[in-house]
C-alpha cells in the first residue's frame, strides 16, 4: 500500500490547478475525476458502437490510459482532503471484507 502513497506524492508534484488545498482545489479535483471516469465510460461505449462489443488491444490501451487519469484525480482528491491513498485503499478493503463476511456485497446503500 505504500506504493500508493509514493504514487500520490509523485502525482502531486504534477498538480497545477487553482486553489490547491482549498475548497476550489477540491472542487477542481472532484470535477476532473468525474470527467475522466466519463471518458472511461465513453471508451466502452465506442467499443459497443463501433467494434461490435469486441475489445481490441488498442481499445484496451485507450481505457488503461484513461484509468491512469482517473487514478491521478483520485490521488489529488485524497491529497486535497489530506488523506493518504493507502488509507483510502485499506479502508475500502476492510469495508468490502466486512460486507463479504456478512453476505451483503450485493445490494445498495452505503451502510450495509
Amino acid at each position: 500500500m505504500k506504493d500508493m502513497d509514493n504514487y500520490q506524492r509523485q502525482a502531486s508534484k504534477t498538480a497545477i490547478y487553482p486553489d490547491r488545498h482549498d475548497i476550489g482545489g477540491l472542487t477542481y479535483a472532484v470535477l476532473g475525476l468525474a470527467n475522466e471516469a466519463g471518458e472511461v465510460a465513453g471508451k466502452l461505449k465506442k467499443i459497443m458502437r463501433d467494434d461490435a462489443g469486441r475489445m481490441s488491444p488498442t481499445r484496451r490501451d485507450e481505457i488503461a490510459a484513461e484509468l491512469g487519469d482517473v487514478l491521478w484525480y483520485v490521488a489529488m482528491v485524497a491529497d486535497e482532503l489530506g488523506i493518504n491513498l493507502s488509507h483510502v485503499a485499506r479502508h475500502n478493503l476492510d469495508k468490502l471484507g466486512d460486507r463479504k463476511e456478512r453476505g451483503v456485497l450485493g445490494g445498495s446503500g452505503d451502510n450495509r
